[in-house]
């Protein structure tokens, strides 16, 4: 009885142990967006005109009809109702994964499109940027991405230019990244800060920008472009340039310009 006695309490310890345990932050992020036991690159045999070819859960890259990035020329203009941001300044994880400076949000930050909820899961970003608008790329490129109640993704995509002055909302980032660029770290960081105050975005449907490339992403690229110095956009590109997909085909997807006022 004793010993059945020791057993069942080891049991209980085990089970709470495993049911209590915290989830990463990163639990919720794409698969594009983490570790893949398939290796690929931005280059060379494992780059991504054979991003198809790796494995067959990649097969997207190779033979998807809406993939992203695209070069964005808008086919049509409407008065759409600007995304509403929910962020919130707050504690974020700093991660290196081997293709980019990934930064994994906290719960409790999101977007709504048009009655539709989207919790912010991370952000990250590529050198230079992955979209072009009217042929014309930027240094750099950031991904805010988001994932709705049903599994469907939302990325916010803000085209970076080289401004001026230093941007002083950026500041803990950049430091974060010289810090902190080849291993985790924690920080606060004020999520409401880091995005344009005007939200008038360009819209259409694609794709995860890596592997598995997935498709049935809501692509929301804002059209004013976010200003930092060349020092804070040499701070990205100190750790990765060259991240960028290739442009892919539109084939004949509906670009909207919003033109709702600011």
């Amino acid at each position: 009885m004793y010993m059945q006695q020791r057993v069942l309490v080891w049991m209980l310890v085990v089970v709470l142990g495993v049911s209590c345990r915290a989830l990463p932050f990163d639990a919720a992020a794409p698969a594009a967006h983490s570790a893949h036991q398939v290796h690929w690159e931005y280059s060379g045999e494992k780059g991504p005109a054979h991003w198809g070819e790796l494995a067959k859960e990649f097969a997207l890259c190779g033979s998807g009809t809406a993939q992203t990035p695209i070069d964005i020329k808008p086919t049509t203009r409407e008065a759409l109702t600007n995304p509403e941001l929910r962020y919130q300044q707050g504690l974020v994880t700093v991660v290196n994964n081997g293709h980019t400076v990934q930064i994994n949000a906290a719960p409790g930050n999101g977007m709504t499109i048009d009655g539709v909820h989207y919790a912010l899961v991370q952000m990250h970003f590529h050198a230079p940027s992955e979209h072009t608008v009217a042929g014309e790329p930027a240094p750099l490129e950031l991904h805010f991405v988001h994932k709705s109640a049903d599994g469907t993704l939302a990325v916010l995509g803000a085209l970076v230019h080289e401004g001026a002055q230093e941007n002083p909302a950026w500041s803990p980032v950049v430091a974060a990244l010289a810090d902190h660029g080849t291993s985790g770290a924690t920080l606060v960081m004020n999520w409401p800060a880091l995005v344009p105050a005007d939200m008038t975005t360009y819209r259409y449907m694609g794709s995860l920008t890596t592997p598995p490339c997935s498709e049935g992403v809501h692509w929301l690229v804002v059209q004013t472009p976010l200003e930092l110095s060349a020092a804070q956009i040499g701070a990205f590109t100190a750790l990765y340039t060259g991240n960028a997909r290739p442009l892919q085909e539109r084939n004949e997807r509906p670009v909207v310009a919003d033109s709702s006022p600011s």
